[in-house]
């Protein structure tokens, strides 16, 4: 139950984060968190201890829990690490890619278009989960997590630093790539990712003032 209760709470804020609910520099006040959540402190300690470690929140001693924020060196070797990753990523579903497969990346580009049209609280998570979900087709859960983890790093690190570039334009390249791999052109499918990283990373304003944000009013929404 308590592993149940902890991961609730790592999944509740990872959201908050991720949907920019949260944001860089956010006081985590143990007590605040544990009335909200109707747990022990001991459980919010724990959960903080899991955030610290996917590097999505910074323990300082003394002082408590806080949304990290990411350096703007910690942020393109973030991005350098994912066109290393996501490029062999690519070339590799292309090597056991299927029918079936190409067909559940269509649909998921199609429901992240309509996402994008719809419901614009989800347009951070969803565009995001693209590349997760190319993991997950390939069968390779530890990629997936990975991925995941450092999607969610990306969401925060967007926010810092935030994007130039409309979020229709990450969706059309998402399209691009997928229409790539269903041609069975594999070289295409990787140039396409790491330009698509290339452009996310480089419409990323690193001049900007970091924002602040009210614990409460984000665990509200």
């Amino acid at each position: 139950m308590e592993t149940s209760t902890t991961s609730f709470i790592v999944e509740s804020l990872t959201r908050a984060i991720v949907e920019h609910r949260l944001l860089p520099g956010t006081k985590l006040a143990e007590q605040k968190l544990a009335d909200h959540f109707g747990v022990s402190r001991t459980l919010v300690r724990q959960a903080l201890f899991q955030l610290s470690q996917n590097r999505l929140i910074r323990l300082e001693p003394a002082r408590g829990a806080f949304v990290a924020t990411p350096s703007v060196a910690e942020a393109r070797q973030v991005f350098s690490v994912r066109r290393m990753l996501e490029a062999e990523m690519v070339r590799a579903f292309m090597a056991q890619s299927t029918p079936a497969k190409i067909r559940a990346l269509r649909q998921h580009v199609a429901a992240e278009k309509k996402t994008m049209d719809e419901d614009l609280s989800q347009r951070t998570e969803l565009p995001g989960d693209f590349h997760v979900r190319i993991a997950e087709l390939m069968g390779n859960e530890v990629l997936a997590q990975l991925l995941g983890e450092l999607s969610s790093r990306c969401a925060l690190i967007t926010l810092m630093y935030p994007s130039t570039t409309a979020a229709e334009h990450s969706h059309d390249e998402h399209a691009e790539i997928v229409e790539a791999l269903g041609a069975g052109d594999a070289d295409r499918a990787v140039q396409l990712m790491r330009q698509h990283l290339d452009n996310v990373e480089a419409g990323l304003a690193f001049d900007r003032d970091v924002p602040t944000n009210d614990l409460s009013m984000a665990l509200s929404s």
